[in-house]
């Protein structure tokens, strides 16, 4: 979603689709019908009065990044290819190493 418009109309369907008048959000989330109102008209709303909404109707918060022309992967499968071990490469222990740190070294 990129605009106020887009977020208060996801708003009011969904609220529509549970069944439950503007007036009736005051029960669910402690809000008036005018204030309620103001935000399916598209009034600019905090962050933490957001989430309350959202929790009222069942729906959930979710960021991601932009889709520009060069970079159509999403940034989980950045951070999966970090988190991989290279190909062809394995970790070993270094056997040299191994009597002095177990205290079985050479004397």
């Amino acid at each position: 979603m990129k605009s106020l418009e887009e977020i208060s109309t996801v708003l009011t369907e969904q609220r529509r689709k549970l069944g439950i008048e503007q007036k009736d959000m005051y029960m669910r989330i402690g809000m008036k019908q005018q204030q309620y109102q103001r935000i399916e008209a598209g009034s600019d709303v905090k962050l933490s009065t957001l989430l309350r909404v959202l929790e009222g109707l069942d729906l959930e918060l979710s960021i991601s990044p932009k889709q520009s022309k060069g970079h159509t992967a999403p940034i989980e499968d950045a951070f999966k290819s970090q988190s991989q071990e290279p190909k062809g490469e394995s970790l070993h222990d270094d056997e040299d190493d191994l009597g002095f740190w177990f205290g079985s070294e050479d004397k």
